[in-house]
């Protein structure tokens, strides 16, 4: 027989049901329904069945109320404030100065060149992509020249 899930007693079964029932959101609803059954002393078979969620989200969860109690229930996402930025305010005041003049090679700006350019400035790797990506944020356009046909008479195109 498996090993039943212990739930740490933080709030009693009324609590949570009354918890469950007042909740705002739909995800908060779901948690708090998910431990009010499991307190019940429902299987988590059972708990899978009435609300169609994961043993291992049962279990993530479950392990979260036993930490931090009826505080780690609850829709989380709004604290996750997203992963750190790839270069700082500094840099990227840097990059735009760079940006106005001229690339190293004497071109033109491309992805290439602003990830070897950040690569450089930040010792980080950076990808073609990204630096394409950062100068496309940066409201910068590639600016190649306009293919000219092969055999045009340029002589007679100047005005």
């Amino acid at each position: 027989m498996p090993k039943r899930i212990t739930i740490v007693a933080h709030a009693n079964v009324s609590e949570l049901e009354q918890l469950y029932r007042q909740a705002k959101n739909g995800i908060a609803s779901r948690q708090f329904q998910i431990i009010w059954l499991l307190a019940q002393g429902k299987t988590t078979e059972e708990v899978e069945e009435i609300t169609g969620y994961s043993r291992t989200w049962i279990y993530a969860l479950v392990k979260r109320y036993n930490e931090l109690g009826v505080e780690g229930l609850g829709d989380r996402r709004s604290q996750n404030q997203g992963a750190k930025p790839l270069i700082g305010d500094v840099e990227q005041a840097r990059l735009w100065q760079v940006l106005q003049g001229d690339a190293p090679d004497g071109g033109l700006w491309n992805g290439r060149k602003v990830a070897d350019w950040l690569s450089s400035v930040t010792g980080k790797k950076i990808s073609r992509q990204r630096g394409w990506e950062i100068l496309r944020q940066m409201t910068s356009r590639l600016r190649v020249p306009r293919p000219s046909h092969a055999q045009s008479n340029t002589s007679t195109q100047e005005p």
